[in-house]
């Protein structure tokens, strides 16, 4: 990373904790690992999975900057595609979400790539990374309408967006739609956690970092399997908050009321609930004095510790291919 990116992503770090919007006081409604990672093992490579779309066969699209209309507006994602992306394979993906981020630091989706370091996981795991861009609000702030947090319009279809992302993609690649999954940081974060309540049956895990659920109301159409990173000494998401809305998942799955620890590496614990129904799982990780940061990510100035001990990126790909819908 150059000094000019590193000062872009220092700037846009500190434009994500502007306001405070990132910690609502909302109610709430795993498995071993080593070497940093958390989610466990779970089988198969990036591609080879049953859910194939009408992309199957068809020459890879343009990668970077994609646009498409969507409430009648132009609306855009960054699309990476790894090395070994195979037209005739179906191939996992991952939904990245950036955090609130001001305008004045540049455009937040390709900044969620860099400091998320998900790129290159994608390249060594063979899975298909989008960057959805979200919209401005009207103080500047680049945001996601994910119930209390963060858009300042929360009547504005989000939700849609992703799914009209997710047509056109399923339209052009070969996509297993079994194995489509979301995370993201902060205000991207609380955004993989509506998704989890209200595309269940699109969505198959998801896995937040530094946030917790802001939906008011949460009914998924089955039970959903998340993995959520949170710092003990965040300042504008409350590690304890966060704990109880994990808790508040594991009863939404119909897990065992009690969580068992499953991982411990340096400032890193993971707590696993199990016995879920259909096979879900809920794996709560917290870094002790970690900050607002990406566990194993680029380093926040001025937003608390970014642990090396766990890699947020390994536990979340193992955690994702243990649970495909």
């Amino acid at each position: 990373m150059g000094p000019r990116l590193g000062l872009v992503l220092v700037g846009c770090a500190l434009a994500l904790g502007c306001g405070g919007d990132d910690d609502p006081k909302g109610s709430p409604s795993g498995t071993g690992g080593s070497g940093g990672a958390a989610g466990g093992s779970g089988g198969g490579a990036g591609a080879g999975g049953s859910g194939a779309q009408s992309g199957c066969g068809q020459a890879a699209p343009a990668t970077g900057k994609r646009t498409l209309t969507f409430g009648g507006a132009e609306r855009w994602f960054v699309l990476h595609l790894p090395p070994s992306y195979d037209p005739s394979q179906p191939t996992p993906l991952v939904l990245n979400f950036h955090g609130r981020t001001a305008e004045t630091f540049g455009e937040a989706a390709p900044l969620q790539q860099s400091l998320s370091k998900l790129p290159a996981k994608a390249d060594a795991a063979g899975f298909i990374l989008v960057a959805p861009q979200g919209l401005k609000d009207p103080d500047g702030n680049q945001t996601w309408n994910a119930g209390l947090c963060c858009a300042a319009d929360k009547s504005r279809d989000d939700v849609g967006f992703v799914d009209a992302i997710l047509d056109q993609l399923e339209s052009e690649l070969c996509v297993d739609a079994s194995r489509v999954f979301a995370t993201g940081l902060s205000n991207g974060g609380f955004m993989s956690h509506r998704l989890a309540c209200e595309r269940a049956e699109r969505i198959a895990a998801v896995a937040p970092v530094a946030a917790y659920n802001g939906m008011t109301s949460c009914a998924p159409s089955r039970p959903i399997s998340l993995i959520a990173f949170n710092g003990t000494a965040d300042v504008l998401v409350s590690h304890a908050i966060a704990l109880e809305h994990s808790a508040a998942w594991a009863t939404r799955n119909g897990c065992d009321a009690s969580a068992a620890q499953t991982f411990s590496n340096g400032d890193s614990t993971c707590q696993t609930y199990s016995g879920c129904d259909g096979g879900a799982e809920v794996v709560q990780c917290s870094v002790d004095d970690g900050g607002h940061t990406w566990p194993g990510g680029i380093d926040l100035p001025g937003f608390g510790k970014t642990t090396q001990d766990l890699l947020a990126n390994d536990a979340m790909w193992e955690f994702f291919q243990k649970h495909p819908l």
